[in-house]
């Protein structure tokens, strides 16, 4: 660990804030909005792909905003935006009112004592009721200052631009409430936001900092990922030499692409960065498994995908996906586009190779193709989860469906051997058909079941025998059958289940 200077260099830092609610609420219009009104020196449109955080300046102050995905398959990107945040504030559309996924963010919120703040979106809409939203968050435990709580609201329209000016000024008052500082003779420490494989550069993360300053050439040990810092760029793009408390910055030089979530520390050297990552590495299991651990059952798959934090919002929402009796085993869960390697480990496992938003070369694909290997990718992650539960359903035991046809009632006993018997009967209900099982009932119960291997009517041969007629039989089963026994005549046939 790199020792702490003897004198200090306390700065009061941004605050960071996460701007959470339900899809569709506004989230991304309003923070496109806050982007092109307040981003500095430069277009909020060249902002960096996967940046996940972003700076902007209001009244001369910096102000730090992490994105994160609405889509409430992306709830663990979410809590962990949450975790990561100083301030959280809460966009409501004040014609709809808390849903689903507000309720969500509100739990995180108070899991880990986030001061929030309340954005009443689309107040411009003739049937926004801000007043009915206010009523809702108190029944959830967030009491706005207007009825004597101590949660600040505005009233905005992201989409006109109104509100924003008096919302980011609550962002300041409220951070300077907190009384945010770092010191910057400490080594650099924060979480990752985001992480991917960069075709050009490599593993690619931002780092959000929270205390001490990063530099080009620092050693840092992030998880079971360390590397050395070969290069750092703003959210904008632009290269920097170094990065401090508050800020996020893009950084190049980690041996693997790190885990979304994770938290990072500057380190003394290349020694105690390995150190670290292999004490995580250790402890980290490369096989994950979901559903019906002790089943037979199980469904291999590689997972592919462009980013960190989207290839942990698959394994989370796979946490949750109920496979009946299947066990899904995740071979392999990678960030890139799909390689030979994947190909190779997924021929003898029998596996699927899953790629969700990345890329598969037309060589990959003929070797795929002679493999025998199905490759899957998506762009929707909606449709990756019901292929998942399609491919799974496949190997699910079919459901058996009992269709009854008739009963006949016993009136003489024939002949009786080892396992068949000759009898004679009635139809009573429904007809009854030659080859079909039957369930043998005495008084209204079970004794034993078996299936007629011969039928025949005045001593000939017929496919089946209708109510009211009767008919002799050969019964292939245990020899119990009784005069007044009645025979349960069904069919069983088998449907392919679905999940």
């Amino acid at each position: 660990m790199i020792k702490k200077d003897k004198k200090e260099k306390t700065i009061e830092r941004p605050p960071i804030v996460v701007v959470l609610g339900h899809v569709d609420h506004g989230k991304t219009t309003l923070l496109d909005t806050i982007r092109e009104t307040n981003v500095v020196e430069g277009e909020s449109g060249g902002i960096t792909q996967h940046i996940g955080a972003y700076q902007i300046e209001h009244d001369g102050k910096a102000i730090t905003f992490i994105d994160t995905p609405g889509h409430e398959a992306f709830s663990q990107m979410r809590s962990r935006g949450a975790k990561a945040a100083d301030i959280a504030v809460i966009i409501i559309a004040a014609e709809e009112g808390i849903k689903p996924q507000t309720k969500e963010v509100i739990s995180y919120i108070k899991e880990n004592n986030i001061p929030v703040i309340v954005a009443l979106n689309k107040i411009d809409k003739a049937e926004a009721n801000p007043q009915k939203v206010i009523g809702e968050l108190a029944s959830e435990g967030l009491l706005v200052e207007e009825r004597g709580g101590d949660v600040p609201s505005v009233n905005v329209s992201a989409k006109q631009g109104t509100g924003i000016d008096e919302l980011l000024e609550m962002i300041s008052l409220v951070a300077e409430m907190e009384e945010l500082k770092a010191d910057l003779s400490n080594p650099g420490s924060g979480v990752v936001v985001e992480s991917y494989l960069d075709s050009n550069k490599g593993p690619t993360a931002t780092f959000l900092l929270f205390d001490g300053e990063l530099s080009v050439g620092n050693w840092v040990a992030c998880g079971k990922t360390y590397g050395k810092i070969r290069s750092l760029e703003d959210f904008k793009g632009d290269k920097m030499k170094n990065a401090i408390a508050g800020m996020p910055a893009v950084i190049v030089g980690l041996n693997e692409v790190p885990v979304v979530g994770e938290k990072f520390k500057v380190v003394e050297g290349e020694e105690g960065a390995k150190s670290i990552s292999k004490e995580a590495k250790e402890k980290e299991g490369e096989v994950k498994e979901f559903g019906a651990r002790d089943s037979d059952k199980v469904f291999n798959i590689i997972l592919k995908a462009d980013v960190r934090g989207c290839l942990e919002a698959i394994e989370e929402s796979f946490k949750g996906m109920d496979l009946a009796e299947v066990k899904l085993r995740v071979l392999k869960s990678e960030i890139g586009d799909i390689s030979e390697a994947d190909i190779k480990m997924a021929y003898p496992a029998n596996a699927l190779i899953v790629g969700f938003r990345v890329k598969t070369s037309k060589d990959m694909l003929n070797l795929a193709k002679r493999r025998g290997v199905v490759i899957k990718t998506y762009n929707v992650i909606y449709e990756l989860f019901e292929d998942i539960k399609r491919e799974a359903a496949k190997l699910l035991d079919p459901e058996v469906i009992r269709k009854r046809t008739g009963q006949l009632k016993v009136l003489a006993i024939f002949r009786k051997e080892k396992a068949r018997m000759i009898i004679g009967g009635k139809v009573t209900t429904g007809k009854i058909e030659n080859k079909a099982k039957v369930d043998v009932l005495r008084g209204g119960e079970k004794i034993t079941s078996g299936r007629i291997v011969q039928l025949q009517h005045n001593k000939q041969d017929i496919p089946e025998v209708e109510k009211g007629r009767e008919a002799g039989m050969l019964f292939e089963g245990d020899p119990v059958i009784e005069e007044g026994d009645v025979l349960d005549f069904y069919h069983e046939e088998k449907r392919k289940r679905e999940l």
